[in-house]
């Protein structure tokens, strides 16, 4: 398993447990982040049954709510996992398992919060203005999300490999 590693020579004066510590603290912060996100959608989906209007809600409505019930509920243990494994390898020495197994776990928080919102999206607009406005926004928002999560990454780090063989 492969977690963030910083360059041999990144300017830094630290240690390799410090730059464990380092990269954990990091990725503890960007957990909190996305958990803030996904509490908000999930408690917003929450509600809904509560609603005078869920009652009339189609079949394709109440599935794709379900869905995205079912995605928070799998991206909010995704999330609440570091601070399990963490409890777990706690003082056993293996912190860099922890940050490499961290890095892995957030990507898939992050894929998790990215469903949660194309589905939420895509299901408040079939909701209010249409089936196809609700599709259409859903992939909208999931190009969207690709283009912003994926696909700029993927060209800094191309970018940034570049200027490092320079």
């Amino acid at each position: 398993m492969t977690g963030p590693v910083a360059p041999r020579d990144d300017g830094r004066d630290e240690s390799g447990a410090e730059r464990m510590d380092r990269n954990w603290a990091e990725l503890l912060q960007e957990l909190r982040v996305l958990q803030t996100g996904v509490q908000i959608l999930a408690g917003f989906l929450l509600t809904l049954p509560f609603q005078s209007r869920f009652q009339s809600l189609d079949g394709y409505q109440i599935s794709l709510y379900l869905a995205n019930v079912v995605v928070a509920a799998l991206t909010t243990a995704t999330i609440l996992l570091p601070v399990s494994v963490h409890r777990r390898l706690f003082r056993q020495g293996l912190k860099a398992t922890l940050v490499a197994s961290a890095d892995t776990i957030t990507k898939f928080s992050l894929t998790g919060v990215g469903l949660l919102s194309v589905g939420t999206t895509s299901l408040i607009f079939d909701v209010t203005i249409g089936r196809a406005a609700g599709v259409i926004a859903g992939l909208g928002l999931l190009s969207v999300l690709v283009l912003l999560l994926v696909l700029v990454p993927s060209a800094l780090r191309r970018k940034g490999r570049a200027e490092d063989t320079r």
